[in-house]
């Protein structure tokens, strides 16, 4: 467990787990490092070097009261320096879930020599359709607002809970991450739902350019995003496509054996 500096002095929380060829997983919006908790014990065991962060504004890391320092070109270059210092010099697996999953593709985008592969969890591409980014910014509005007014308190028992812990809020693993989510600064989430997540801009026009393999990964109940899921899968060159059943959004908790089988023998077979 370590705190990194960003370009503009900003603390980011960074976790090294493992040695081997490195891999860092980026979590949803709203989401902490503790969502990919479960995935750290098998991939290590695996030989992977697992690195586990929180956004700026989110978990642990320091969250700036200067709405300047929210971007998605913050966040692509936060990324770059949480690799640097886990792993100086080298290629790495890139993944994360939903908003981790975009912020991926941004990563891999600018630096496509850093990765080697890429994890596109319960994610998509963003949206080209106006009025579909406008009623997606809306959304994300909502929720900041709704953080804003009354914080995380309960957060986690309501209507978040399946995309936020996923299904299954008796599981262990569930809990945990819930607990790190409501521990959070609400009003930095906040500001970087405004400011990043609502707006961060699609890779729709650019998907042909990540040569690199790719697992796109969607529970099977996570309707939301399986459409998604699909225009992925058929515009990058090197994808494959996992669904895995009686998984919501938080595919990596609700269903974690089958999600972290499907992540190894992707990367076994790469």
């Amino acid at each position: 467990m370590a705190s990194i500096e960003a370009r503009d002095g900003i603390r980011l929380y960074v976790e090294v787990h493992g040695e081997g060829e490195p891999l860092i997983l980026s979590p949803g919006y709203c989401q902490t490092h503790e969502n990919f908790r479960p995935q750290v014990e098998p991939l290590v065991a695996a030989g992977f070097r697992v690195v586990l962060w929180d956004y700026r504004g989110h978990g642990l890391s320091e969250a700036p009261d200067d709405l300047d320092a929210y971007s998605i070109d913050h966040v692509v270059d936060d990324l770059g320096r949480v690799l640097d210092w886990a792993a100086p010099g080298q290629p790495a697996i890139v993944g994360g879930l939903s908003f981790g999953g975009l912020a991926s593709q941004h990563f891999a985008l600018r630096s496509p020599e850093r990765v080697n592969a890429l994890l596109l969890i319960a994610s998509g591409p963003g949206f080209k359709n106006p009025e579909a980014q406008k009623s997606w910014e809306a959304q994300v509005g909502r929720i900041a607002d709704r953080l804003e007014a009354v914080g995380f308190e309960g957060y986690t028992d309501g209507r978040a809970a399946p995309n936020a812990i996923g299904l299954h809020p008796e599981y262990e693993t569930a809990q945990a991450a819930g607990r790190a989510i409501e521990a959070q600064d609400a009003a930095g989430v906040a500001r970087f739902g405004r400011r990043v997540a609502g707006p961060a801009p699609a890779t729709m026009d650019r998907l042909g350019e990540l040569q690199m393999p790719a697992l796109v990964l969607v529970g099977a109940l996570d309707t939301g995003y399986a459409r998604a899921a699909q225009v992925m899968t058929a515009k990058l060159p090197n994808a494959q496509s996992v669904e895995i059943p009686d998984a919501g959004h938080c595919v990596n908790i609700d269903q974690t054996v089958a999600f972290n089988e499907a992540v190894l023998a992707f990367l076994a077979n790469r």
